[in-house]
């Protein structure tokens, strides 16, 4: 079981970036990346790394994916 986890989240981590690169509508690209953040503060939880997740968590799935959307509403939302 220890050894199942890791590599189920790489293989979702691979598979968002993957999406992310190639979305055209950019909310749904920047929720693939906020996926990427989440992952990557479980795996520094996984890391015994709490403090870390946590920022992680915060800067990278909340205000990143904040401020994406906001800047994505004052622009195009579909990419051309």
């Amino acid at each position: 079981m220890q050894t199942f986890l890791p590599i189920v989240l790489t293989l979702i981590l691979i598979a968002a970036a993957i999406l992310t690169v190639h979305l055209r509508d950019l909310i749904a690209a920047i929720a693939a990346s906020s996926v990427i953040s989440l992952i990557a503060s479980i795996f520094f939880y996984l890391l015994q790394a709490p403090d870390v997740a946590m920022t992680e968590a915060a800067v990278g799935v909340g205000l990143t994916t904040a401020i994406f959307v906001i800047t994505v509403r004052k622009t195009r939302r579909y990419e051309e």
